[in-house]
Order: structure tokens, then C-alpha cells, then sequence
């Protein structure tokens, strides 16, 4: 769980790690290996560009010294609130970690679409809309990648190619989304999910 408000900078926060995150946790830019590298928030602990975490507090677990942090923990330590940040979030902006939290199912998953080579999706079906499928980059995304309403769509789960033997496929008129597990179980037990959304039901 992430440090409370009021525990901001008195104690050290958890680390996410550089490999559970594939965009920078404030901004949403996608992380590359030159312009935009990774730094953490020394008190909120999350990952985040240089332009995000180009901010300095003094942090009372740390001696109160002077750290980098994130523009929403320096404005916390200092006690001014940006009114910018409370605008409401779109659709595709809920955090991976707080939907995945509260999830009916999530897993990696194979994803592919149209003729696009198969790559590796962070894959949620909220209880809350468990007629959506979330599709993230990472365990830790803060932005999702796509949704796919799942109401009305076919399930054909046999699976068409010899290398992905747990695949399924959504069709619905023209648009065809192809999944693959990494097991049978996984697979069945995304499908059972899937059967109920399709048809309306959670």
C-alpha cells in the first residue's frame, strides 16, 4: 500500500521496481532508453522521468535532507495542493495497481491484434466493469495501454497455431483481438470470465 499523506517523507517508501513500470507513473510518458530514464521518488517510491522527479524536499527519515521527489509528494511535504491534479481521470488513466487490486481476474496474457506481432499485455477485468477488458504494459502502469468493451463479442478458443496453444480469440464484425496463456488453466480460467462478460453478465 502507498504511504498515506500524512506519513509522506517520515518513512521510507517501498521501491517499485524499474521492470514492474513501462511509462513514467505522473505523466504517462513512455520510458526510453535515452531521453527518458527512470528515477524513483525518494518519498512516494514510484517510478518517474526526469521531468517529474526534477523536485527536492526535506525528508525526516532521511535525516532531513534534501531528496528528489515527485511533483505530487513535494506538494504534499510543502502543504500546497495543485488544483490541476484533481481533475477527474479519463477512462484509460486508472492506475494498473488499483484496478488489478480490486480485479475478478489479471494476468500477463499474449496480446495480438489484426496483423500486429504478438507482445506481452498486462491483461485486468475489474469487479466494477467486469465488462471491460484493461490491457497495461506493465503490473504498475498508471495509464492503460487499451479497454475492450466485452459486451457482444464471439469467444473462439480454438486455438489456430501450433506455438500458441492456449490462444482464444474476441471477434466482433470487424474487429479481431487474439489472447494467448501461458497455460491451459489460465487460459480456462480467463474464458470463463470472458463468456460471462460477453453475454452481459458478471
Amino acid at each position: 500500500p502507498l504511504l498515506q499523506n500524512a506519513e509522506l517523507g517520515k518513512r521510507a517508501p517501498r521501491w517499485i521496481r524499474d521492470n514492474e513500470v513501462t511509462m513514467c507513473m505522473k505523466c504517462k510518458e513512455p520510458f526510453n532508453a535515452l531521453t527518458r530514464r527512470r528515477h524513483h521518488c525518494r518519498a512516494c517510491g514510484h517510478v518517474v522521468c526526469w521531468k517529474c522527479s526534477d523536485y527536492k524536499a526535506h525528508l525526516e527519515y532521511d535525516g532531513n535532507k534534501l531528496n528528489k521527489v515527485c511533483k505530487d509528494c513535494y506538494h504534499v511535504i510543502i502543504g500546497c495542493t495543485d488544483s490541476e491534479e484533481k481533475k477527474r481521470k479519463g477512462i484509460l488513466e486508472i492506475e494498473s495497481a488499483e484496478v488489478s487490486g480490486n480485479s475478478v481476474i489479471c494476468s500477463f496474457l499474449q496480446y495480438m491484434e489484426k496483423s500486429k506481432p504478438w507482445q506481452k499485455a498486462w491483461c485486468v477485468i475489474p469487479k466494477q466493469e467486469a465488462l471491460v477488458l484493461y490491457m497495461y504494459g506493465a503490473p504498475q502502469d498508471v495509464k492503460a495501454l487499451a479497454t475492450i468493451p466485452l459486451l457482444g463479442y464471439t469467444v473462439d478458443d480454438t486455438p489456430k497455431s501450433a506455438d500458441l496453444p492456449h490462444s482464444f480469440k474476441l471477434t466482433q464484425s470487424k474487429s479481431v483481438h487474439s489472447f494467448a496463456a501461458d497455460n491451459e488453466e489460465l487460459k480456462q480460467k480467463w474464458l470463463k470470465v470472458i463468456h460471462l462478460a460477453v453475454k452481459g453478465e458478471t
